[in-house]
């Protein structure tokens, strides 16, 4: 790569990404508990003597179709996951406050497993979200919820379990399959497991209802830190429920790379330890047991962080109650149908969320010709100038003809590098490892096929994936 943008040539392009192509062994983690629920692979060896353990570990609470009421059909074989994280008082949670109004859901995520187990994308919904919650019958001392507009978190405490997934059906349309329920305690023991997560604080922090007193900069969090970090909402951001939701989904994405890296994986007992920790923490109905998680994270080889990918439902703040906000209509509903039909959710393609972190605004392109056809590379950069991205070099590269659309980057940019590649229709990424710029190279190649259509109201699909975190560059 050329343009003095790189200090190195790259290596030579491997064939497919790492783990694309027959790992003995691949990792596979869908966090969820506060929005985290942990399935991890390595060796069989390691997790058949622990299967019994890790299986006793697990609370289960059924979920009877009538309690559903009328559901959506099942129209296909993606799996649907619904993630809540409980604020329950009771128990080893009470040191975080009374509250007389029961159990509400402090996170509402919902996980959408592609039919092949390659990619995932979490829908996190605003618990502040004013929405049409459907009727739910009283049971096991609840009251049980009339039909009227209120927040989408009362739904549990009014029905429990039962009565969030029927909201959560009857708002979008989307089949779910299972649940998975996390309190506190169980978040802190899984964070404590893997040794804490890495956040970066802009500057220093100082929360009493949340417990939490940091001081600005790079750090690595556990236990109450870790939980107050993820629960904190006035002393951080704007104070929002909304950016409660981007920093949670920004430490998920965090913890996913720690429970996904060959430190957690290549030492069993760490890796038990997570395991131990992530499934004492979990309540799910009968259904979801380690041998179906088992299961689905087998069938998930080559799964890597760049193909878990997080979403907020588009919200706007409501006009008629101050604090609450409402669902931007027809963007929330286009995102539903395109998960319930797993419509163009294929491979690491995730059409619904693909802008990353960094906006485009703030990426730098070098653009580089690889094959025979004169001006290709100008037509290019003026298509991605039009994006919004900033092409500060167009010229060929230095081999033609190049057979495939490669976009490279140091690590210091990858945090770019799932906007750009959300825009084409097709690449492959290449880290140059010596390289120090956060621009992207990108060299087209004879596969080049041109830029995605943008999707519906793009600006409202915003997006993040798990190769992202609160320390990437950006």
């Amino acid at each position: 790569m050329s343009g003095g943008l790189v200090d190195v040539r790259p290596a030579p392009p491997v064939a497919e990404p790492a783990g694309k192509a027959g790992r003995p062994w691949v990792p596979w983690l869908l966090c969820a508990g506060a929005a985290v629920l942990g399935v991890v692979v390595a060796g069989s060896a390691t997790l058949v003597g622990a299967y019994t353990t890790l299986s006793g570990n697990i609370k289960h609470i059924d979920v009877e179709a009538k309690d559903l009421g009328k559901r959506p059909a099942k129209v296909s074989k993606a799996l649907n996951i619904l993630i809540v994280g409980s604020d329950t008082r009771a128990g080893s949670n009470a040191k975080y406050g009374h509250r007389d109004l029961g159990e509400r859901t402090d996170t509402i995520i919902l996980a959408h497993v592609s039919p092949n187990h390659d990619n995932a994308l979490l829908i996190s919904f605003p618990r502040d979200s004013l929405v049409q919650l459907p009727a739910c019958r009283a049971k096991n001392g609840l009251p049980g919820q009339r039909p009227h507009v209120g927040m989408i978190n009362e739904s549990f405490n009014f029905g429990g379990i039962a009565c969030t997934w029927n909201t959560i059906e009857s708002l979008t349309g989307i089949r779910i399959d299972h649940f998975a329920k996390v309190d506190f305690t169980g978040f802190k023991g899984m964070v404590n497991a893997l040794g804490g997560v890495e956040i970066c604080v802009p500057k220093a922090i100082d929360d009493k209802k949340a417990m939490l007193h940091l001081a600005a900069g790079r750090q690595n969090v556990k236990g109450e830190e870790a939980l107050g970090y993820v629960r904190a909402r006035y002393s951080l951001g704007d104070g929002s429920d909304i950016g409660r939701i981007q920093r949670q989904q920004m430490f998920i994405a965090s913890m996913i790379k720690k429970a996904m890296s060959g430190a957690t994986l290549s030492d069993p007992a760490k890796l038990f330890h997570f395991l131990d920790a992530a499934t004492k923490s979990v309540t799910t109905d009968p259904g979801l047991t380690v041998g179906v998680m088992k299961d689905l994270a087998l069938s998930a080889q080559g799964l890597a962080a760049g193909d878990i990918r997080f979403v907020t439902t588009p919200w706007r703040y409501s006009l008629t109650q101050p604090g609450r906000v409402e669902w931007v209509q027809p963007q929330a509903k286009k995102l539903f149908q395109l998960v319930a039909t797993d419509t163009k959710i294929k491979g690491s393609n995730i059409k619904t969320g693909r802008q990353g972190k960094v906006p485009k605004s703030k990426i730098e392109i070098v653009v580089q010709n690889g094959t025979g056809r004169g001006g290709l590379g100008t037509q290019v950069a003026a298509a991605l100038e039009q994006r919004g991205y900033t092409v500060v070099k167009v010229g060929d590269a230095k081999r033609k003809p190049v057979a495939r659309t490669t976009i490279g980057y140091s690590t210091t940019g990858q945090t770019r590098v799932p906007t750009l590649a959300g825009d084409l229709l097709v690449s492959r990424n290449t880290l140059v490892q010596k390289a120090t710029t956060p621009r992207l190279v990108l060299v087209i190649g004879s596969d080049w096929k041109g830029l995605k259509a943008a999707p519906v109201s793009e600006e409202e699909l915003k997006g993040i994936d798990a190769t992202q975190d609160s320390c990437s560059e950006g």
